[in-house]
């Protein structure tokens, strides 16, 4: 099913009725089928008929992506705001529990190797968060609907092809 026949989920995103690219039969304008409109048109007509149609699909496609990379954009940055501010508070709640567990292990060792076996530790948290965060935006979707649709448009140009 293409995102046209799903229905749109953009506001203000109204695709277009085959055969009806401009609201025609709306308009009290009977109907005709494909056949007939080639009969009963000159060329000029035709060609008039297929820009509007290409020009109404790529704005409808041109809104679509634009809708869908706000939403997306919002969402990664809505999560980047909150890990950025989860980081910053997190950094000074860390930074003393770093230093209260140094100077504890400075009681029993060194103060130097202390501070080395906490740097180690605090080496290995980063890596992990590093792993798990990029993983995460990995997961971030794009333009799934916009790329679905795109793909529909070179088969729906040529006439005996079905779009999948």
């Amino acid at each position: 099913m293409s995102g046209y026949e799903q229905g749109p989920q953009v506001p203000g995103f109204t695709p277009m009725a085959a055969g009806d690219p401009q609201g025609s039969h709306a308009a009290g304008v009977p109907r005709t089928t494909p056949g007939e409109r080639v009969e009963t048109s000159s060329l000029g007509e035709l060609f008039g008929e297929l820009t509007r149609n290409l020009s109404t699909l790529i704005r409808q496609e041109v809104k679509l992506a634009k809708a869908e990379m706000k939403e997306s954009a919002s969402t990664a940055g809505k999560a980047g705001g909150m890990l950025g501010g989860a980081g910053v508070a997190g950094h000074f709640t860390l930074l003393f529990l770093s230093l209260a567990l140094m100077w504890a292990l400075g009681s029993v060792m060194h103060l130097g190797w202390a501070a080395l076996v906490v740097a180690v530790l605090w080496g290995i948290a980063a890596a992990i968060l590093a792993s798990v965060g990029r993983k995460n935006l990995k997961e971030v979707k794009g333009l799934p609907q916009t790329a679905a649709t795109v793909k529909e448009i070179p088969p729906t140009l040529k006439p005996g092809e079905t779009t999948p």
